[in-house]
């Protein structure tokens, strides 16, 4: 009797020193205010004020700081991720899951509604601003889910009909450029959801061919000195290795002259001024995400004007992120190409920057946008 009596003062005792310890540390550890593997900004505590409290919203807004703010977060959420993958044999943590060494998310069901709306809105575009003068294409890129969740017991679409579909869709206004053929697992990055530009060039070809014009040139391949870990690393929370980024670079677009129309004036007789950026920008390859450094990641409006191209062609590119890393290969064979991104921008406010008069138009969404449309405006 004594001698259990002993151990529950000592495993009572351990356990009270356990909570004091993580009080403290609750207490005294720093607060950061944004979550670097996770990528989003942490829950903030709201004052202590009679109308918080009685409205409730204080232990609401309590329940997700201590959440987000508890001591050595990002390391429990990583045992919790190996004990329930590796032990459990769950198939994902947090819908993020590992195969082949890639990380991906589960992408399913195929939602036919969002696609009838992602095909409305461009419809929406072509019936504003376009006319028999442009010649207007529609094309898909697969999530890399299309090559790694079949084939590792999860769930996945059928991404030919997928195809199929939004090919139906915008059939009466437009081409579709089939590219999925050109694709494999290795064309993208292992902790992230984008394609490598490296390995795209032979679907950068098949677009432009599509459109008429001349395939790229060759190519000078740069590393990045800082490793990436992409945006399903702190989704998942496993412990997965760095990667390289690299990017492409030739005599063209070195010449290429990049504005960010995100920071447009207008000047004094309302012309139209649009600063200059970096076509690969390092401040931002260094920074939080860095594959951002393409063109500055998810601008609404970015225009690229080739002074090796004096032809007057012009690509309207209506893309989401994956858009970034394929567009300076596609600028090499146009006089100016300008991105939009109708995820940031109305559609109704483009007549007042782009001139879509016999320009070339292009709709390159993945299907985690497509199938997601909500997203576009």
């Amino acid at each position: 009797m004594k001698s259990n009596k002993i151990k529950n003062i000592v495993v009572c005792s351990l356990f009270g020193a356990i909570l004091l310890v993580m009080f403290a540390l609750c207490i005294l550890m720093p607060k950061p205010e944004y979550s670097e593997s996770e990528r989003r900004k942490l829950a903030e505590l709201l004052p202590l004020t009679y109308e918080n409290v009685e409205s409730g919203r204080w232990m609401t807004s309590f329940d997700s700081y201590s959440t987000d703010n508890f001591p050595f977060r990002d390391e429990f959420r990583t045992l919790k991720a190996i004990v329930s993958t590796g032990v459990f044999s769950r198939l994902d943590n947090n819908k993020i899951y590992v195969a082949d060494g890639y990380a991906a998310a589960i992408e399913y069901p195929m939602r036919d509604e969002n696609l009838v709306r992602a095909a409305e809105r461009f419809r929406n575009v072509y019936n504003t601003f376009l006319s028999e003068s442009n010649n207007v294409y529609v094309s898909i890129i697969p999530d890399k889910g299309a090559f790694l969740a079949k084939e590792n017991g999860r769930l996945s679409m059928d991404y030919d009909a997928f195809e199929a579909r939004m090919r139906e869709l915008t059939s009466d206004f437009s081409e579709y450029v089939e590219i999925s053929d050109l694709l494999s697992l290795e064309d993208y990055y292992k902790t992230d959801t984008h394609w490598r530009q490296e390995q795209i060039t032979d679907v950068a070809d098949r677009l432009l061919s599509a459109m008429g014009k001349s395939p790229t040139g060759e190519h000078k391949t740069n590393e990045l000195d800082y490793g990436f870990h992409g945006v399903y690393y702190g989704q998942s929370a496993m412990p997965l290795p760095a990667e390289t980024i690299y990017y492409l670079t030739n005599d063209a677009l070195d010449g290429c002259r990049v504005c960010n129309g995100d920071k447009v004036s207008f000047g004094a007789n309302g012309e139209l001024m649009m600063p200059e950026m970096p076509m690969y920008d390092m401040e931002l390859g260094h920074g939080k995400d860095p594959y951002e450094m393409y063109l500055g990641g998810s601008l609404s409006l970015v225009t690229v004007e080739n002074p090796a191209v004096t032809d007057g062609s012009h690509l309207v590119l209506f893309r989401d992120s994956f858009g970034s890393a394929i567009a300076p290969l596609l600028c090499e064979s146009y006089s100016k190409v300008t991105l939009v991104d109708i995820r940031y921008i109305q559609p109704m406010m483009l007549g007042r920057f782009i001139d879509f008069d016999g320009a070339d138009v292009m709709f390159l969404y993945s299907t985690l946008v497509v199938n997601n449309s909500e997203t576009l405006k």
